[in-house]
Protein backbone atom coordinates (compact mmCIF):
# COMPACT_ATOMS: atom_id res chain seq x y z
CA UNK A 1 0.00 0.00 0.00
CA UNK A 2 1.24 3.45 -0.92
CA UNK A 3 1.60 5.81 2.09
CA UNK A 4 0.69 8.75 -0.14
CA UNK A 5 -2.63 7.23 -1.19
CA UNK A 6 -5.83 8.98 -0.15
CA UNK A 7 -8.00 5.88 0.01
CA UNK A 8 -10.26 6.34 3.09
CA UNK A 9 -10.66 2.59 3.55
CA UNK A 10 -6.91 2.01 3.73
CA UNK A 11 -5.50 1.02 7.08
CA UNK A 12 -3.38 3.69 8.75
CA UNK A 13 0.36 3.08 8.60
CA UNK A 14 1.70 1.17 11.58
CA UNK A 15 3.94 3.22 13.85
CA UNK A 16 6.98 1.60 15.36
CA UNK A 17 6.51 0.72 19.02
CA UNK A 18 9.14 2.39 21.17
CA UNK A 19 9.06 1.12 24.77
CA UNK A 20 9.20 3.73 27.53
CA UNK A 21 12.64 4.19 29.11
CA UNK A 22 13.38 2.06 32.14
CA UNK A 23 14.52 4.04 35.15
CA UNK A 24 16.17 2.37 38.14
CA UNK A 25 14.31 2.55 41.45
CA UNK A 26 15.03 5.76 43.28
CA UNK A 27 17.11 5.42 46.47
CA UNK A 28 16.15 6.95 49.77
CA UNK A 29 16.94 10.60 50.51
CA UNK A 30 20.52 9.84 51.55
CA UNK A 31 21.34 7.76 48.49
CA UNK A 32 21.07 4.37 50.23
CA UNK A 33 18.02 2.44 51.31
CA UNK A 34 17.66 1.77 55.03
CA UNK A 35 18.30 -1.94 54.48
CA UNK A 36 21.52 -1.32 52.58
CA UNK A 37 22.77 1.28 55.06
CA UNK A 38 21.96 -1.08 57.96
CA UNK A 39 23.94 -3.86 56.29
CA UNK A 40 26.85 -1.56 55.41
CA UNK A 41 27.05 -0.47 59.04
CA UNK A 42 28.44 -3.93 59.83
CA UNK A 43 31.32 -3.77 57.33
CA UNK A 44 33.52 -2.19 60.03
CA UNK A 45 32.79 0.20 62.84
CA UNK A 46 33.79 3.14 60.60
CA UNK A 47 30.60 3.16 58.44
CA UNK A 48 28.60 2.64 61.62
CA UNK A 49 30.08 5.81 63.11
CA UNK A 50 29.54 7.69 59.84
CA UNK A 51 25.88 6.62 59.72
CA UNK A 52 25.42 7.86 63.29
CA UNK A 53 26.83 11.27 62.31
CA UNK A 54 25.41 11.92 58.82
CA UNK A 55 22.04 13.65 58.66
CA UNK A 56 19.69 11.50 56.61
CA UNK A 57 20.92 8.23 58.14
CA UNK A 58 20.92 9.22 61.81
CA UNK A 59 17.19 9.96 61.59
CA UNK A 60 16.33 6.31 60.89
CA UNK A 61 15.89 4.17 64.00
CA UNK A 62 16.69 1.06 61.94
CA UNK A 63 20.08 2.40 60.83
CA UNK A 64 20.89 3.77 64.30
CA UNK A 65 20.10 0.39 65.86
CA UNK A 66 22.33 -1.57 63.49
CA UNK A 67 25.14 1.00 63.73
CA UNK A 68 25.13 0.92 67.53
CA UNK A 69 24.88 -2.87 67.57
CA UNK A 70 27.90 -3.08 65.22
CA UNK A 71 29.99 -0.79 67.40
CA UNK A 72 29.04 -2.65 70.58
CA UNK A 73 29.69 -6.02 68.93
CA UNK A 74 33.13 -4.83 67.79
CA UNK A 75 34.03 -3.58 71.27
CA UNK A 76 32.89 -6.82 72.94
CA UNK A 77 34.71 -9.03 70.42
CA UNK A 78 37.90 -6.99 70.79
CA UNK A 79 37.72 -7.07 74.61
CA UNK A 80 37.17 -10.84 74.68
CA UNK A 81 40.07 -11.44 72.28
CA UNK A 82 42.29 -9.10 74.33
CA UNK A 83 41.59 -11.01 77.56
CA UNK A 84 42.07 -14.41 75.91
CA UNK A 85 45.36 -13.29 74.40
CA UNK A 86 46.95 -13.27 77.87
CA UNK A 87 45.96 -16.88 78.61
CA UNK A 88 48.53 -19.15 76.92
CA UNK A 89 47.38 -22.09 74.78
CA UNK A 90 43.86 -22.54 76.16
CA UNK A 91 42.99 -18.88 75.73
CA UNK A 92 44.44 -18.89 72.24
CA UNK A 93 42.44 -21.99 71.28
CA UNK A 94 39.25 -20.47 72.70
CA UNK A 95 40.04 -17.25 70.87
CA UNK A 96 40.29 -19.11 67.55
CA UNK A 97 36.98 -20.85 68.17
CA UNK A 98 35.31 -17.57 69.17
CA UNK A 99 36.67 -15.92 66.03
CA UNK A 100 34.65 -18.39 63.98
CA UNK A 101 31.55 -17.76 66.11
CA UNK A 102 31.97 -13.99 65.82
CA UNK A 103 32.42 -14.29 62.04
CA UNK A 104 29.18 -16.28 61.71
CA UNK A 105 27.32 -13.76 63.87
CA UNK A 106 28.74 -10.91 61.80
CA UNK A 107 27.54 -12.50 58.53
CA UNK A 108 24.11 -13.14 60.08
CA UNK A 109 23.83 -9.50 61.12
CA UNK A 110 24.71 -8.30 57.63
CA UNK A 111 22.16 -10.62 56.02
CA UNK A 112 19.39 -9.81 58.49
CA UNK A 113 19.94 -6.05 58.15
CA UNK A 114 19.93 -6.30 54.35
CA UNK A 115 16.51 -7.98 54.56
CA UNK A 116 15.17 -5.24 56.82
CA UNK A 117 15.02 -7.35 59.98
CA UNK A 118 15.67 -6.02 63.46
CA UNK A 119 17.95 -8.89 64.48
CA UNK A 120 19.13 -8.46 68.05
CA UNK A 121 22.29 -10.13 69.29
CA UNK A 122 22.02 -11.47 72.85
CA UNK A 123 22.74 -8.74 75.43
CA UNK A 124 24.23 -6.40 72.83
CA UNK A 125 20.94 -6.09 70.94
CA UNK A 126 19.04 -4.90 74.00
CA UNK A 127 21.71 -2.26 74.66
CA UNK A 128 21.61 -1.14 71.02
CA UNK A 129 17.80 -0.97 71.12
CA UNK A 130 17.91 1.29 74.19
CA UNK A 131 20.58 3.54 72.72
CA UNK A 132 18.77 3.86 69.40
CA UNK A 133 15.67 4.89 71.36
CA UNK A 134 13.38 2.55 69.46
Amino acid sequence: MDPNSTDPTAAPPQAEYIPPPQYPPQPAAGGLSDNMAGALAYVTFIPAIIFLILEPYNKSAFIRFHSIQCIAFSVVAFAIHLVLMFIPLIGWAISLLLSLVFFILWIMCILKASKGEWYKLPFIGDFAMQQAKV
